[in-house]
């Protein structure tokens, strides 16, 4: 208890909001720290928002106390929150993250959202899903929940990622096949299903050479593998996919990509170039983010934004 009482001021609720406030003070925004606590304050103790803010003068117990205690030293640390907490909201699911995998982002929800809500505006139900570096698992798991009939096919290199991808799967409630493959090798790729309607990924973008200026939370505590392509091979994987999509894409196929903000110019080139039709997307902080492109005119790359 003496420990403990040594860096929190009390086991009162409103004095731990404070003790947040003023401790990190500096290294988040205000919000973001509020939001911090109501995410803890549910994690360790079941407590929705309401229930925090009609119990602001309840005390919690000294054990778990202490874990407000570390979780707050964590984030000084600029441990992520989704790991202090261990999962992440995704599209309305549940998604857990360890440090195997990247932590799925706003702008990868965004675009599979819009790919979910395309399709269902077109009344089309894809028959055949394909994910690429699937990493925790959350684009197929979305999809999946989302177009209960597809077979949808999740791949990626790392097996820590995958076995977590499966845990998310099962917890999730979604039967989707999970293949470990180094999709830069284009013979392990061929062994996939010949045809998919919809082929999606979020694979590496961040050049080497912007390490220095990215926030330590993502590059302390993300998967290397999982972001950084080499400056002077930036669409090494975006060659390899979209090759494999104008063999592997259904006529009336969607290939879907998350990219690099500094590089839609170059992937639209280099798509037209292999007879895919591609649009550039918009994402919601104004910047270039998703590339959609089909082997025939196809209205969801068309009109995805």
């Amino acid at each position: 208890m003496n420990t403990t009482n040594m860096h929190m001021p009390s086991n009162r609720v409103r004095d731990i909001e404070r003790y947040f406030l003023t401790e990190l003070h500096g290294l988040y925004p205000d919000e973001e720290l509020r939001m911090f606590v109501y995410l803890l304050f549910e994690a360790f103790l079941g407590w929705d928002k309401t229930h925090f803010l009609l119990h602001r003068d309840d005390t919690i117990n000294q054990s778990d106390l202490l874990r407000f205690h570390w979780a707050a030293e964590d984030l000084k640390h600029f441990r992520p929150i989704q790991h202090i907490i261990g999962h992440t909201d995704f599209c309305g699911l549940t998604i857990h993250v360890s440090p195997d995998v990247l932590i799925p982002r706003p702008e990868t929800e965004e675009i599979v959202k819009q790919t979910i809500n395309r399709l269902n505006q077109q009344n089309t139900s894809p028959h055949s899903v394909l994910d690429l570096c699937t990493g925790s698992g959350c684009i197929a798991i979305a999809l999946k929940h989302a177009f209960s009939h597809a077979k949808v096919t999740a791949v990626d290199l790392s097996p820590q990622a995958l076995a977590l991808a499966r845990d998310n799967a099962a917890a999730n409630h979604t039967d989707i096949s999970f293949v470990e493959m180094d999709i830069l090798e284009p013979q392990q790729l061929s062994t996939l299903s010949p045809s998919f309607d919809l082929i999606i990924s979020n694979p590496p973008y961040v050049l080497d050479s912007e390490r220095t200026t990215m926030h330590r939370n993502v590059l302390d505590y993300d998967p290397a593998q999982a972001l950084f392509v080499p400056d002077d091979n930036p669409l090494l994987f975006y060659r390899i996919i979209c090759e494999f999509a104008t063999s592997h894409l259904s006529p009336s196929g969607t290939l879907v990509l998350e990219i690099n903000e500094s590089f839609g110019t170059p992937i639209l080139d280099m798509c037209h170039s292999l007879g895919l039709s591609p649009h550039l997307h918009i994402d919601f902080r104004n910047k270039p983010r998703c590339i959609t492109a089909s082997r025939i005119n196809n209205n969801l790359s068309q009109h995805l934004s």
